[in-house]
């Protein structure tokens, strides 16, 4: 194993408990030099009441909690309307007014404290919606049901507010696995960059499929036959490039990242390449989770549970393949999600299972991370998002 590629918890640890010294005496109000995120989390063990809000150091990349933004059940993921006054949210469930459902709700956003206030909440049609995500005009939220591996597109009013989901798709068949593909499982779906086509991630039946999508009607059409990835490979999240044309899938079972060609004219993918998604690892099974891009198109990151590792990918800016930078402790258990800070500086990855949140320090160059040493405490955080 290279040099680059080394980490230890205690490494990240001993930082960390040096960093909130100098940090626990901060006040509560929010200052200029602060950016506010939200923390979507589990509350089904009764440890958290909802999305909490996070506050970020924009100078030294330090996070303090500020408090609960609003109640909500399960809001394991978050997304944000383009206009940036509206908050939507899973909720995670298998009921919902007495029906065999999850939720979406809807919440304003209140700008000077970042308070959420509940506008309404729809079925997502499906058990256990776990993602969502709003086309780029901002009239329809599309949703993942884990549960019952369906999605479902709903339309957005002009005050933010959702109406009754107007297609549900439900997939079909089943994966290679045993145990965790015996049906379908729906785990990503978002507008690509053109807005022309829907994809939707599947990790029960290995598949990546494209629909063709009017932002009007909030209709989708299925492409036959879509990209399937290699058997019992688990794809999970799905992230496209800055320049569209290249996305990235993280596979959750195999434990690997692909890389595709995008055809934004049809909506295709075209697989160029699959890596080990922990390249630098030494945990079996390992379940990378979470990816996403830089701005600037140079850099891939994902997260690792089992080895508990965000990995950093250099991109070939003419293939879009990927080649190992380094891999550094999450700074806690199970990094399920974690996001880049809108200024490209800071990385912030929420560990479900130590109850944590940390933070690092992005390297513009390099791509690579050094932790900030500071750390907060939010029982079972899933999703972390930025305003």
């Amino acid at each position: 194993m290279s040099a680059d590629l080394r980490w230890t918890r205690r490494d990240f640890l001993s930082t960390a408990a040096i960093g909130l010294v100098g940090f626990a005496g901060r006040g509560g109000s929010a200052g200029a030099d602060e950016r506010l995120a939200y923390v979507g989390t589990y509350t089904t063990d009764g440890r958290s009441d909802g999305i909490h809000r996070l506050r970020l150091d924009t100078a030294s990349g330090a996070l303090r909690l500020d408090g609960l933004a609003a109640k909500a059940a399960n809001p394991s993921y978050l997304t944000l309307h383009p206009n940036g006054r509206v908050l939507y949210a899973v909720n995670e469930i298998s009921t919902f007014a007495g029906q065999p459902t999850g939720s979406v709700s809807a919440f304003a956003i209140t700008r000077a404290t970042g308070a959420l206030t509940l506008l309404n909440q729809e079925a997502s049609q499906g058990d256990s919606p776990c993602y969502v995500s709003v086309d780029h005009t901002g009239t329809v939220v599309l949703v993942a049901n884990y549960g019952s591996g369906s999605i479902a597109t709903i339309p957005v009013r002009q005050d933010g507010r959702l109406r009754t989901a107007r297609r549900v798709v439900q997939h079909a068949g089943k994966g290679a696995d045993p145990v965790r593909q015996t049906a379908p499982h729906a785990h990503c779906i978002l507008a690509d960059p053109g807005n022309k086509f829907v994809l939707a991630v599947d990790l029960g039946i290995d598949a990546l499929l494209t629909y063709r999508f009017d932002a009007r009607t909030a209709a989708i059409e299925v492409i036959t036959p879509g990209a399937a990835t290699k058997a019992g490979a688990g794809p999970r999240h799905l992230t496209f490039h800055p320049n569209g044309r290249f996305a990235y899938v993280v596979n959750e079972l195999d434990s690997t990242v692909a890389t595709y060609r995008y055809d934004g004219e049809h909506g295709t993918l075209d697989e160029v390449q699959v890596t080990a998604a922990s390249p630098g690892g030494t945990v079996t099974p390992n379940h990378p989770a979470d990816v996403h891009v830089a701005r600037s198109g140079r850099f891939l990151y994902l997260s690792n549970r089992g080895d508990d590792t965000i990995a950093v990918f250099a991109i070939d800016a003419s293939s879009g393949q990927l080649s190992p930078v380094q891999q550094i402790s999450s700074g806690g258990k199970w990094p399920r999600n974690f996001t880049l800070d809108p200024s490209g500086r800071f990385l912030v990855a929420a560990n479900q299972r130590s109850d944590s949140i940390a933070s690092f320090r992005i390297d513009a160059e390099s791509g690579r991370l050094t932790p900030t040493g500071s750390a907060v405490t939010v029982a079972n955080p899933v999703c972390v998002l930025f305003r």
